[in-house]
This record gives C-alpha cells, structure tokens and sequence, in this order.
C-alpha cells in the first residue's frame, strides 16, 4: 500500500531542472528584428547625446551671460565724461555724496572720477591782488562714468543733483572738443601684464580664480581670460581693477 501511494506522488524537478524550463519558454528574436532594435538604439542615444550636448552649451553661454550681468553689463561699454546740473553752490558737496556712494557702492570701475573744474583768477581787494580758485562752470559737476541703469540712479538721485545735462535731460556725453578746453585728456593706461600672462582675479564673481590672458582690451580697460567651467574652459571678461598678476 505504502509503494503504491509511493509510486501515485509527482517526483520533485530539481532546481536546474526548473531553470532549464523556463529558459525552453523564452522566445529568442530573430536576427533581422535584432539588428532593427540595435540601430534604434543606436539612433536614439545619438539623438540624446546631441541633446544633451546642445543643452550643455546652452546652460554655458547662460551662465556667462548671468556672470557678466552680476558683475555689471557696464563692462560691454567704455567710460565717458558727463555733465550734471546741481543747485548753485552745492557742486562741491554733490561730489562728495557721489564719491562716498561710489566707495559704498562699490561702483570705483563704473565711476571712474568726479570733478568740479577749477580755474585760477586773480581777485584784486583792497588794493592787494591774490590769486584764488574759482569754478569754471558754477551749478556743473563733471563725471567720467559707465552709463547704465545703476549708474544713473546713483548719480541722479544725489541730493542736489537737478539732473544729467542733455536733451530732455538724457545724458549725452561730452565730446573730444569739448573736452579739450576742460583739461579732461585721455590717460595713458600702464599695465604690468600682457597676452599669455596667468593671472589671479581679486574681485567679482570669480574671485580668486586663476586665468590665462587671451585678449585685452584698452578702450574698456578688461581683459578676457579662460576659466574651468563643468570641466571645460569658458571665456570670460575682468575689468583690469580686478585681477593681479600669479606670482
């Protein structure tokens, strides 16, 4: 009785018996279905491979274009000199609001210089004649500045500043012959580096980052150096008050 029901009981398949099984139910793709899926593979990871590079080069160039907003679109321009009308007598008071807002500010590569013009004269009184100093356009004050939105709202919000001299109080910069009767020349700008030259910049957003000089410019007084950005390098332009020569 014992072999009987012995014999009625199913034999138990082995472990590799049960994986051979299963293996005999899955269905192989032929070679030609094969060899279609692999160059739709191949398609697609092209594809998003140029996407990605695509995006990489996109986020690059918005970076930069955040990079060069944060430290001032000012450096896109050159300096210029331009005239302010302030209330008679407070010329000399509206150059010190201006300067102590620049240091506050931090905007000395945007205003570059404040000036009340000056000229000597001699004064006769009492008999005695002395030479002094007097104004040469009273209720003016001269800027040399980078014009943009910052720069005009400092200026122009300093008390006693009644506003920028131009048509419909548009700033217009001076010209080379009006300058020329005002002393204002042109300086002549000495650098201790040139192309080729690694320097460290000392300011602004890449502070303390190292760079090769490719480029300078004279007229904006920047040069353009290669930094290392997501592993590649990134042109980027330094105003020359931030960066020093690598020791």
């Amino acid at each position: 009785m014992e072999k009987q029901k012995s014999a009625d009981k199913p034999q138990k398949k082995s472990w590799f018996q049960g994986l051979q099984s299963e293996f005999e139910k899955i269905v192989w793709t032929d070679r030609p279905t094969l060899a279609k899926q692999t160059v739709v593979v191949v398609i697609i990871t092209i594809i998003l491979a140029a996407v990605i590079s695509v995006m990489d080069s996109g986020i690059l160039e918005c970076i930069n274009f955040l990079m060069k907003y944060g430290q001032g679109d000012y450096m896109s321009e050159a300096a210029k000199w331009y005239v302010v009308h302030t209330y008679s007598g407070y010329e000399n008071k509206v150059k010190a609001n201006i300067e102590k807002t620049i240091e506050n500010r931090h905007l000395e590569d945007q205003i570059l210089e404040v000036r009340v013009p000056l000229q000597d004269v001699v004064e006769m009184k009492n008999g005695t004649s002395r030479q002094v100093q007097k104004k040469m356009f009273p209720g003016y004050v001269l800027l040399n500045m980078v014009m943009n939105d910052d720069t005009w709202y400092v200026v122009r919000n300093t008390r006693g500043v009644t506003g920028f001299v131009g048509p419909g109080s548009k700033p217009v910069p001076l010209t080379e012959e009006e300058m020329m009767p005002l002393g204002i020349q042109k300086p002549d700008i000495e650098v201790d580096f040139a192309e080729g030259d690694m320097v460290v910049v000392t300011g602004g957003a890449w502070k303390d980052t190292a760079g090769v000089i490719t480029g300078i410019n004279m007229q904006k007084q920047t040069v353009t150096i290669n930094v290392e950005l997501f592993g590649r390098e990134t042109p980027v332009e330094i105003s020359f008050t931030e960066i020093k020569k690598a020791e």
